[in-house]
């Protein structure tokens, strides 16, 4: 597969960027599930539904618009305003607390009060002539109109009413022209509008999920960042084979790289390096016709593999590396056995290959566009069905032919093959992560 076009117009997102996007991805997902699970969210949303309810809104629009003159606080103020006013029954209380009415109401109740009705008897005593005049007059008539009369109970009744705490508390709430804002519920409008424009909460609002689907759905199973001094005990130098007698640590003879047992493997600067040096050494190397033989090497390197430590059926599998030299460097995962072997990295001195080895076939394609020189995520997601090859954010290669059928382990080496002329080089891994799915 050509990347360069891809490259060219920016789809292949630079392994800066690529990085930069799956710690930003990872941070986002946590972030919105942990505001998913917060107390802001679900008061939010519990808001949201009262507010935005139709008998939320009907009520807000009642309480804004509606005149303070249309309330039933309003028409009893203006009623007993008028009943106060009324200069009848201002003379009916003036005249129910003076003097002369008490007179005239005790001499009422005395046996005397029949003679009103004998005009000689009214004739002959002043006294009586002044009852008869009060009882004739018109402030008196006043009186007996409106005593005991409905306007003055239905006067007091409005006196009582307006006098109550709870009249008092209503008719301010209706007079004030700002009296949503007094409410409980534009309290919760104001809390609702408030977690609305929460970061945390617009950014939930504006997230999709499913953008977090791959990362939801795996689990870290093994992660090496190389943030040491010395090779992690989880790596073991050399290769491995399910027969104890077999040697590990060892070469082949049609190679020109004598595999050292790990002297040539450094850990610096949170980078694993495999470094190739040119150097005479004589080591155990592998020959299909003779079996182990000793061999003289005019250069060394070195194999690790995690095949004690940690293997794994599916999942994914991916690494940060980069290499120089015209030499083979390569990222497997491998088995007990010689297949199945796949390559998620392999450079061979010219090009990138990435590829499934077993007994059936060699699944594998190059990759061009993109140098060994700069970094890359080079990734492998394996499940039942297929293997998917991805540099950076770039699926590059696809297969459903011979799924391998067990656990792998991880492997990292360089070396020189018989047809090439041998120079030096150097493997360098910034980290390593695989998952479960």
């Amino acid at each position: 597969m050509n990347l360069f076009w891809k490259k060219l117009f920016g789809q292949l997102h630079s392994t800066a960027r690529f990085e930069q996007d799956e710690k930003d991805a990872l941070a986002d997902m946590q972030r919105y599930y942990a505001v998913e699970k917060s107390v802001e969210l679900a008061e939010y949303r519990e808001l949201f539904h009262i507010v935005k309810s139709a008998k939320f809104k009907e009520n807000k629009k009642i309480l804004q618009n509606r005149r303070y003159r249309d309330t039933e606080e309003s028409r009893d103020w203006r009623k007993l305003e008028k009943l106060q006013k009324n200069s009848a029954i201002r003379q009916y209380y003036n005249t129910a607390e003076s003097e002369p009415l008490k007179l005239f109401l005790t001499f009422k109740e005395s046996h005397e009060y029949e003679l009103l009705g004998n005009p000689k008897e009214v004739k002959m005593s002043e006294r009586l002539k002044n009852f008869k005049n009060y009882e004739r007059s018109k402030e008196y008539k006043n009186y007996v109109r409106f005593h005991n009369s409905y306007i003055i109970k239905e006067l007091k009744d409005l006196q009582a009413k307006v006098a109550a705490p709870e009249f008092k508390r209503a008719n301010d709430f209706w007079a004030n022209p700002h009296r949503w804002e007094t409410t409980p519920e534009y309290a919760q409008e104001q809390r609702f509008y408030s977690l609305a424009k929460s970061p945390d909460i617009v950014f939930f609002n504006n997230e999709t999920p499913e953008r977090f689907k791959k990362y939801h759905e795996r689990t870290l199973t093994f992660s090496q960042e190389f943030d040491c001094t010395t090779l992690p005990l989880v790596w073991k130098a050399g290769f491995h084979y399910v027969a104890q007698q077999l040697i590990g640590n060892h070469s082949f003879a049609n190679e020109k790289q004598a595999n050292n047992n790990g002297k040539n493997i450094a850990v610096e600067d949170g980078i694993l390096k495999i470094h190739t040096h040119h150097e005479h050494i004589k080591a155990t190397a592998w020959d299909v016709k003779k079996g182990f033989i000793e061999k003289e090497f005019d250069y060394t390197s070195d194999v690790i593999n995690t095949a004690e430590s940690f293997r794994q059926e599916c999942g994914i599998f991916q690494a940060k590396i980069r290499c120089s030299g015209n030499i083979h460097h390569a990222f497997w995962l491998g088995a007990d056995r010689k297949l199945p072997h796949v390559n998620i990295f392999h450079f061979d001195g010219n090009k990138i290959t990435v590829g499934n080895a077993s007994r059936e076939s060699f699944d594998r394609t190059v990759i061009k566009g993109i140098t060994r020189l700069l970094p890359f995520v080079y990734t492998l997601v394996w499940n039942k069905n297929e293997l998917v090859w991805y540099i950076n954010n770039i699926e590059v290669y696809r297969t459903s032919a011979n799924i391998p059928k067990e656990k792998l382990y991880l492997a990292f080496n360089s070396f020189i093959s018989s047809n090439q002329t041998g120079s030096t080089g150097l493997l360098e891994v910034d980290w390593v992560k695989v998952y479960k799915i």
